[in-house]
């Protein structure tokens, strides 16, 4: 076991990393390595133990303490047995020495020995799970209701979680008779020291199972498939995640449940874009309703909008239609009850007309010889001052 990597590394974080990256980083690599995405690969399998066994350590204050102190030694009491002290004069420190629990050591001279055992046979709750459900644009504005079907670990119903066959129980370990722990001497160059070890046999339980469960095989847990109905909450944006508390895996010595994090994709809009509540689109008009204004019609996530724009509107000016964008999620209300919402942005975009008739072309001439310089950049002597801005160059 000495060839274990480093927790931080594991995760891909830094020793200085707060507990959301760690999280974060842990999501991701869960999610990449999960057993139900990789069937059969026990490489996949190895990884995600990996990241799960990294996790469980540094997202626990007492032992990312104890392992930022002691390394692995400090949180895994089989870490380095048997290999006594790292060389005399050296600095390799207490190789041998079990620093699976700072109470240990001193168990090993004062004759205690049973917390260790006692707390790693409390009850533990169980590891969270991850999972990703897939809505459209319009189920991200206005809310929507998902079935999530997904696999969880669970109490084996044969045997409730002992192990044991059906109508026996685990037995008190020989070995060490119920603590979990046994004594052992070490030969060192101070002497015979006499330490605490976890007991082999048992793997530290104080229990044994003689005749194991056939469902679950001893492990006294099952995977099994399951399904969540879930509401997802109007204004929900692409990434967020929905926990589902207690949905996720069975814990450990009958301790609860982990939760279920649901994390939301949205997929993209043919017409809109989302930027935090507010939408935005682009909408088409003609030469004809740019230069003499008109009411045009604009759509929105609940329907077409009739909106009147100004003559001489120029292609590329933006207009917006106050709350008719997303609703914001929380189901904010103003001060008269109703849903506080962003707002909808269009800009528009002058279409010139294409495959001219003859006639169509004569009468463009004709218009285009009418316009001044009130109503044409053109007709200002525009070129007149870029010939004047460019004079001496």
């Amino acid at each position: 076991m000495a060839d274990k990597r480093d927790y931080y590394e594991v995760l891909g974080v830094s020793k200085t990393a707060s507990d959301d990256e760690i999280k974060k980083a842990y999501r991701k690599l869960a999610k990449k390595y999960h057993p139900d995405l990789h069937p059969g690969d026990a490489e996949a399998e190895k990884n995600f133990k990996e990241v799960n066994e990294a996790y469980e350590v540094l997202s626990d204050s007492d032992k990312k303490s104890r392992y930022d102190q002691f390394g692995h030694a400090g949180v895994d009491p089989n870490y380095g047995a048997g290999s006594g002290f790292g060389g005399y004069g050296g600095y390799g420190g207490f190789g041998g020495a079990d620093f699976g629990d700072i109470g240990d050591i001193f168990s090993s001279f004062f004759g205690g020995g049973a917390s260790s055992s006692a707390r790693r046979n409390a009850p533990a709750r169980g590891s969270d799970i991850e999972v990703n459900v897939n809505i459209s644009f319009e189920e991200a504005a206005f809310g929507c209701k998902k079935s999530i079907a997904y696999a969880r670990i669970d109490t084996c119903d044969e045997c409730s979680g002992s192990g044991a066959a059906k109508g026996t129980s685990p037995t008190t370990c020989p070995n060490c008779k119920g603590t979990g722990q046994v004594r052992v001497q070490t030969r060192t160059p101070f002497g015979v020291m006499q330490q605490t070890k976890t007991c082999s046999n048992c793997s530290g339980k104080g229990t044994v199972i003689q005749n194991p469960c056939k469902n679950c095989g001893g492990s006294g847990h099952t995977r099994r498939n399951m399904k969540a109905d879930v509401n997802i909450p109007a204004g929900i944006a692409d990434g967020q995640t929905i926990k589902r508390p207690g949905y996720g895996n069975a814990g450990r010595n009958g301790g609860p449940h982990g939760d279920l994090f649901i994390t939301v994709n949205v997929a993209k809009h043919d017409i809109f874009e989302r930027r935090n509540y507010d939408i935005f689109c682009e909408v088409p008009i003609s030469y004809a309703e740019a230069a003499l204004g008109a009411k045009i019609h604009v759509p929105t996530l609940e329907g077409d909008y009739v909106y009147e724009i100004p003559e001489g509107t120029q292609t590329g000016t933006s207009f917006t239609i106050k709350k008719q964008g997303i609703q914001h999620l929380g189901n904010k209300k103003d001060s008269k009850g109703n849903p506080v919402k962003g707002n909808l942005n269009f800009t528009v975009t002058v279409e010139i007309p294409k495959n001219l008739s003859s006639k169509q072309k004569e009468l463009l001439k004709q218009f285009d010889e009418t316009l001044d310089s009130k109503n044409s950049a053109k007709k200002t002597g525009f070129f007149e001052k870029v010939k004047k801005a460019f004079q001496g160059f």
